[in-house]
């Protein structure tokens, strides 16, 4: 690395030498920010170390310094919501004990794009240890992982390679650890050929009165930093500043030390460690005279500096106290290096020999990692200014809040203007030959391939496994340790995105993303509690691109905004947790606006679970959900090479009806199978739900449409499979929501898909088709 100068004078450079000048010492600042920092922050020359500081925390990965505007006009607050995404992660109610105590299930959402495209399996390893200690570090325990994927052509060698190192990555760290997989989706999509997408959902369970928060408690004066996990090396350096630069073919080489490295076995042991810590606070009533943080973006800067300004607090870190093994490290690399495996505690004197012993002694950590340890590095200030001393110098001196604010844009923004039109009509000749096309089709067959490097049993709390339901279900509080009467609490958890209708229009892509994870959540049974979301978009200094987000985040909110709490139809559907991507273009464009939801629900009695799967013969198939002229962006368009126009545009409270009514009759016990309609139309969904139990369906669909939009239209909507008997009962419930059922048909006992006459197909030959489509394109 070129020695950099002790200070950087650029009030006496042009524009054009301050930006030279940046480059060479690869400083992702613009000349402005540079400026501001030197003039109004300091109101003196920065420091190297300073200028890398500003450079991580005020990137938009650290500050939101473009979206924070936009973001505020998401609902956080419910009454069920017990921290809102202000830390390193959200937490929700979903049970209550007869001591009236609160249970939460803790979700985090996070990306890592760029990592993951230049190196696979570190990149999705370490995006998923980042996401686990964001949960940890909330006191609780880590109790299940999610992943939502988007590669590129899946013709194309690189992208093969790209989904086999993210897919070992993800389970060569989560495996270890003992996280079981939930589920999630996968697109494959030319538009992400050079900017795959990599994020993850991460939840943890905890007591309410039991939450350890990522700030220093009142009364800090003289609290101690405490640094525990591996030694700080060079891996990462500058990683959170990277993640917001547009990625370049010629730099590729270079960007990948901005990589974090992963140790996934240290991180199952220091988890452990964290747990028995917990345990400790607990009994000794220490909970809120800590607080505890992941190290994530820019290190031990980052942790120790928004640790103590979120109490209003300063910090004074010695980097000659960072154990580290490399030798002749930069202080600046010390200082933000994101090396893994690390968090940070901010503790009262009293308790720091407390601290040491427990993980150096107790729990070895020097033993397990060469180098690995719990050290003191730093002080609480009274003053708020955050001091960085190394080898006897000063090498960062500002007030905390400045750091942590960054600088903050109103972006100028457009709406783009799109020019996708609706092909001619499209005739189909042979529906079982199209039916067979669709379920092989990369972006519906099953995702076997991919689970099937997950752990997905692990911890025993899997209730229903990926692949076989529209969402996960786990039970969080099935242990003796926890009370008896919330042991059956249910959680459910999907996430959602269909990159190909943000194509066509951003603000009903983001509104269908919202929409589409709550169905899953109603689907099986639960009721969703709150949203999580992963913004990847596009370069913020572009207008139109910058527009596409503005439109995104208004789509989000007002299909949350349709979204009512079962208890209290007065709160809109809160969003807790999430992260905000941007610059994920290359030389080929910019990414389809992905706005990736997380939806988290919950139902009292997991009994009530309902899967996919057709159960027996003679029930009646009823429809929710009429099927419109919406093919855009649907994976029928796609195979005949068309993008369309109409993509689904939901009636937002005839969809808030639907879910009501489906849930409720899933809560009277009136609905043995049911699925979501969504990608391949109602079509795709009957034969998925025929495969496990190879059950037949006879079905008609009415209505004026052709053959072809009845069937593989995209609309939204829900099959349920109900018994003769109970058709009426689930009549009521919808009369009462004013939703319109269509009976459709029935399941038989010969295992055929038989539809509206044009479709005559055996469910053995769909499902071949629907079990080796992934398959044999990924070899």
């Amino acid at each position: 690395m070129q020695e950099a100068p002790d200070c950087f004078d650029f009030s006496r450079l042009s524009l054009e030498e301050i930006a030279q000048l940046l480059q060479r010492f690869s400083l992702r600042l613009t000349p402005d920010e540079a400026l501001t920092i030197q003039n109004s922050l300091l109101k003196r020359p920065p420091t190297y170390a300073e200028c890398v500081l500003w450079s991580i925390q005020g990137s938009e990965h650290c500050s939101y310094k473009s979206s924070r505007k936009h973001l505020n006009q998401f609902n956080t607050k419910a009454p069920h919501v017990i921290l809102g995404p202000k830390e390193d992660a959200g937490i929700v109610a979903v049970a209550t004990d007869k001591q009236n105590r609160r249970y939460g299930i803790v979700v985090s959402h996070e990306s890592h794009n760029h990592p993951s495209q230049l190196v696979p399996y570190e990149g999705a390893a370490t995006g998923v240890g980042g996401n686990v200690r964001d949960v940890c570090c909330m006191g609780a325990e880590v109790i299940g992982v999610a992943d939502s994927l988007r590669f590129g052509d899946i013709n194309r060698p690189k992208t093969k390679k790209i989904h086999q190192g993210v897919i070992q990555g993800i389970a060569g760290y989560a495996n270890p650890l003992g996280i079981p997989n939930l589920g999630g989706d996968t697109y494959y999509d030319e538009a992400y050929n050079e900017n795959c997408l990599v994020t993850v959902v991460t939840l943890g369970v905890v007591r309410e009165d039991q939450i350890i928060h990522s700030y220093a408690p009142a009364n800090a004066d003289g609290y101690q930093f405490i640094l525990v996990g591996k030694p700080t090396d060079n891996s990462g350096f500058g990683g959170a500043a990277f993640a917001s630069a547009t990625l370049s073919e010629e730099q590729q080489e270079q960007n990948k030390g901005a990589v974090q490295e992963p140790n996934a076995f240290l991180q199952r042991h220091i988890l452990k460690a964290n747990y028995a810590m917990f345990e400790f606070l607990r009994e000794n009533n220490l909970i809120e005279r800590v607080g505890f943080k992941d190290l994530g973006a820019g290190g031990i800067a980052c942790a120790s500096v928004e640790l103590a300004e979120a109490s209003g607090y300063g910090a004074e870190i010695n980097l000659d106290l960072v154990p580290t093994s490399m030798d002749n490290l930069l202080p600046a690399v010390v200082l933000c290096s994101e090396t893994q495996e690390r968090f940070m505690w901010v503790v009262p004197k009293e308790l720091v020999a407390t601290f040491l012993k427990h993980y150096n002694e107790r729990f070895a950590l020097p033993e397990i990692c060469d180098g690995a340890q719990a050290t003191v590095v730093g002080t609480i200030r009274t003053d708020g200014l955050y001091v960085v001393k190394a080898q006897d110098k000063e090498i960062v001196c500002a007030r905390s809040e400045d750091i942590t604010k960054g600088i903050l844009y109103d972006r100028p923004y457009t709406t783009k203007q799109h020019t996708h039109s609706e092909p001619q009509h499209i005739t189909v000749t042979d529906f079982n030959g199209q039916l067979l096309k669709l379920l092989a089709h990369e972006n519906i067959a099953s995702r076997t391939p991919i689970y099937e490097n997950y752990d997905k049993q692990v911890q025993g709390r899997s209730v229903v496994e990926p692949g076989w339901a529209d969402a996960g279900v786990i039970a969080p509080f099935n242990e003796d340790k926890y009370p008896e009467e919330i042991q059956a609490t249910g959680v459910a958890l999907s996430v959602d995105h269909n990159p190909r209708y943000n194509k066509i229009d951003a603000y009903w892509g983001a509104v269908n993303a919202v929409i589409e994870s709550v169905r899953n959540i109603v689907a099986v049974g639960a009721w969703p509690l709150a949203l999580t979301d992963c913004l990847c978009f596009g370069n913020p200094e572009n207008p139109e691109q910058m527009g596409e987000f503005v439109d995104s985040v208004r789509g989000i909110v007002d299909a949350c905004n349709a979204v009512k709490m079962f208890t209290d139809r007065s709160v809109s559907l809160p969003i807790i947790s999430g992260n905000v991507s941007l610059y994920n273009e290359s030389s080929q464009g910019a990414i389809p606006p992905s706005p990736i939801i997380s939806c988290l629900g919950a139902m009292d009695d997991l009994s009530k679970t309902v899967t996919y799967d057709l159960k027996q013969p003679n029930s009646v198939l009823v429809m929710v959900g009429a099927r419109k002229d919406e093919c855009g962006g649907s994976v029928f368009y796609q195979l005949h090479n068309q993008l369309g126009s109409q993509l689904p545009k939901p009636d937002l409270a005839s969809f808030a009806n639907e879910i009501s009514t489906v849930h409720a009759a899933i809560q009277a016990g009136l609905v043995l199978a049911a699925h979501d309609i969504s990608e391949g139309g109602i079509a795709v969904a009957l034969a998925e739900m025929c495969f496990k139990n190879e059950i037949g369906v006879n079905v008609f669909i009415g209505g004026d449409l052709p053959n072809e939009k009845k069937l593989f239209s995209e609309s939204g909507g829900f099959i349920l499979e109900v018994s003769p008997q109970n058709v009426s009962k689930l009549e009521q419930i919808a009369k009462k929501y004013s939703v319109s059922l269509h009976s459709i048909g029935e399941t038989t006992t010969t295992p055929s898909l038989i539809i509206n006459s044009v479709i005559n197909l055996s469910v053995s030959a769909a499902k071949t088709a629907w079990n080796n489509g992934l398959v044999e394109r990924l070899i």
